[in-house]
């Protein structure tokens, strides 16, 4: 199976090397940052109403001090799928002075 030479399709490719079944549905988490809670807020409350990501959780990390929006969302971890989910929560959440810090899964 090949995969795009960019971030998304080398952690796929781990994924498949791992034995990750790719072809099935899994829980992706995406990671929105933000440096202010009220924008974090605001990101989380808009994007809880979307039927596409209506999982969210959100923290401090503790390590660095910014407020981490956790967006669950059940997909095929497809490489254009994600690329595209990536975009769609960054069009959201970069207007609230937001940014993405990538995605993954849990093992199964």
């Amino acid at each position: 199976m090949e995969f795009p030479t960019d971030d998304n399709g080398q952690i796929l490719a781990e994924m498949h090397q791992e034995g990750v079944d790719l072809n099935k549905s899994h829980t992706l988490d995406f990671f929105i940052l933000f440096e202010k809670q009220a924008d974090a807020e605001k990101f989380a409350k808009v994007i809880s109403e979307d039927d596409l990501a209506p999982a969210t959780k959100h923290q401090k990390c503790p390590d660095t001090g910014v407020f981490e929006v956790l967006v669950s969302i059940e997909m095929v971890p497809d490489h254009q799928l994600i690329t595209d989910m990536e975009n769609y929560l960054e069009s959201i959440a970069n207007p609230l002075n937001g940014y993405g810090d990538g995605w993954g899964i849990l093992a199964e």
